[in-house]
């Protein structure tokens, strides 16, 4: 673990993913539709799609992983919810946006209440928000 994580550093890239895989399908797909515009012809054409369908490929892996991991975040909140916060702020806390949950797991146990109740009084209009209200970072360093 490098460094403490904070809102301005709590972005997460997959090197493997943002700096290797990414670029070399983008350039696979322009490579591809210039060799298509150079000699036109079915063979190219299908190349063209097939780098199409690659980039989707690791697209939907991406974004399957993501579903994922915030369906272990809502489960963990949950938890950490029934754990720290009253019966009936648990509840109330339970029916809230995941997007909000998700911002929320920063929060430290100690100001989890507070900043659970004024998401759920609707004083945040967005996760950004409810992270810049964090004063004790709960840093999450197992993301995908």
């Amino acid at each position: 673990m490098a460094e403490t994580q904070n809102y301005q550093n709590h972005v997460r890239y997959f090197p493997l993913f943002h700096y290797v895989i990414t670029p070399l399908l983008l350039f696979n797909l322009i490579w591809q539709a210039v060799r298509l515009y150079q000699e036109p012809n079915w063979d190219r054409a299908e190349n063209l799609l097939m780098a199409v369908v690659f980039i989707l490929i690791a697209l939907a892996a991406r974004l399957q992983a993501l579903t994922v991991q915030n369906r272990i975040i809502r489960l963990e909140e949950s938890l950490r919810y029934h754990k720290i916060l009253s019966p009936d702020l648990a509840f109330q806390a339970e029916q809230l946006p995941t997007g909000t949950k998700i911002a929320l797991r920063f929060a430290s146990d100690e100001e989890l209440p507070e900043l659970v109740q004024r998401a759920i009084n609707g004083e945040f209009k967005n996760s950004k928000e409810i992270k810049l209200a964090v004063k004790n970072w709960r840093g999450d360093y197992l993301r995908a």
